[in-house]
């Protein structure tokens, strides 16, 4: 496995962070319609901790966004072909330490329902469900929090 970055993310960005979001494989069938139309826009990088997990030829990997205020992990992707690489894993640390530094105390993760397993390894705990808000979300998503250790 080629060594993996973590940098901030540009608007230059923006393109290929909606094509990862909008090409996930654990967005098809009845989990389609969250990201139905989804961007990633240059501004929303300018607005929020975005971070991009790339490889040594610069390929996207992955990604997330951290919102300080109020404190939610709002999207992180790993690209299909870099599941179990550790990917999100290192995401993970990532943006805790990235909250850690902004003096939060703890994020707030809206799970993707498949998802939840993974926050739960890493340390998240379940806080809580989301009710549906259709048309986009049908289903109800769990919630979570990360406690942010300084």
């Amino acid at each position: 496995m080629q060594s993996t970055m973590i940098r901030r993310a540009v608007e230059q960005d923006a393109e290929r962070l909606t094509a990862l979001v909008q090409g996930a494989d654990a967005y098809q069938g009845q989990y389609a319609s969250i990201i139905s139309g989804y961007r990633v826009t240059p501004d929303y990088i300018a607005r929020h901790q975005v971070f991009v997990a790339v490889d040594e030829g610069a390929r996207v990997l992955g990604f997330y966004a951290l919102v300080l205020d109020p404190a939610e992990l709002d999207l992180i992707f790993v690209a299909d072909e870099a599941q179990g690489m550790g990917v999100g894993r290192l995401l993970v640390a990532h943006m805790t330490e990235q909250a850690g530094n902004a003096g939060l105390s703890e994020v707030r993760v809206v799970s993707h329902p498949p998802a939840e397993k993974f926050y739960r390894r890493l340390g998240a705990e379940r806080v809580g469900t989301v009710a549906p808000s259709p048309p986009k979300v049908a289903w109800e998503r769990p919630e979570l929090r990360f406690v942010i250790s300084r």
